[in-house]
């Protein structure tokens, strides 16, 4: 990578204008790893060579530099997938400014989810502000599993297994919606494995085979689990095998 000046190594990273970071700068907030630990740096046109994962320190925040941004999200109930949600806290109330404020060429900023899920539903959340990684995995075409952990309203029965894996009829799609996959895991517990996303889809497709969601949870995305580890409302950086997984690259 080549060196950046030291303002617009922050800019890109979400810590506001240009003219904000620089004065973050001169008023002694920064500091860099150079390669021996965090030293002060006070200079905005300073140049740093932008490699992926150095170290930053921002008014006592230690950042990761990251060109682009992919992060995971253990998504709570409650929370609606929008930058302007009209009855629940948005979701990305859960991320740092930083994070929100990542400077993007369309007029949105910040990282985007990929996939929404409803307020009522947790689980697994991919954000990034990589628009071409976002189209490829929200797309139908190339297929990307989404596992579901489903509480049902009433038992399940293998009829209505197989009925979601033959394929049922939404009243907005003209082609049968199967399941890539579908398993009974206790009576009122189903793991459901779609490859699209449309409105509502999981409770739509219950409904159609006569059942009720009472619960919804997502653990899975490509053949990347939720971490056990990730708390509801904790987010974090994904590594590169995590990547490897999720895209199946």
């Amino acid at each position: 990578m080549a060196p950046m000046q030291l303002q617009d190594i922050l800019y890109s990273q979400g810590f506001g204008t240009r003219r904000i970071c620089a004065g973050l700068i001169q008023q002694g907030h920064v500091q860099v790893d150079l390669g021996a630990g965090l030293v002060d740096c006070d200079d905005p046109l300073e140049e740093v060579d932008a490699h992926e994962g150095r170290m930053y320190s921002v008014q006592g925040v230690r950042w990761p530099y990251h060109a682009k941004a992919y992060v995971l999200l253990h998504k709570p109930a409650g929370y609606e997938c929008s930058h302007k949600p009209s009855s629940w806290p948005s979701l990305y109330t859960l991320l740092p400014p930083a994070l929100r404020q990542r400077p993007q060429k369309s007029a949105v900023q910040g990282v985007q989810a990929v996939g929404r899920l409803d307020q009522d539903t947790t689980g697994m959340l991919v954000l990034t502000d990589d628009g071409p990684l976002i189209h490829r995995m929200s797309s139908p075409r190339h297929h990307v599993p989404k596992v579901y952990e489903v509480t049902t309203d009433d038992p399940l029965d293998a009829k209505q297994v197989q009925r979601l894996l033959d394929g049922v009829v939404l009243d907005d799609s003209p082609k049968p919606v199967r399941a890539a996959a579908c398993e009974a895991v206790a009576e009122y517990h189903l793991r459901l494995t779609l490859t699209e996303g449309k409105y509502h889809q999981v409770k739509r497709m219950l409904a159609a085979v006569g059942n009720k969601v009472v619960g919804l949870h997502r653990s899975q995305i490509g053949e990347m689990p939720l971490p056990e580890d990730l708390q509801p409302g904790q987010w974090r950086w994904i590594t590169d095998e995590e990547m490897k997984r999720l895209t199946g690259k």
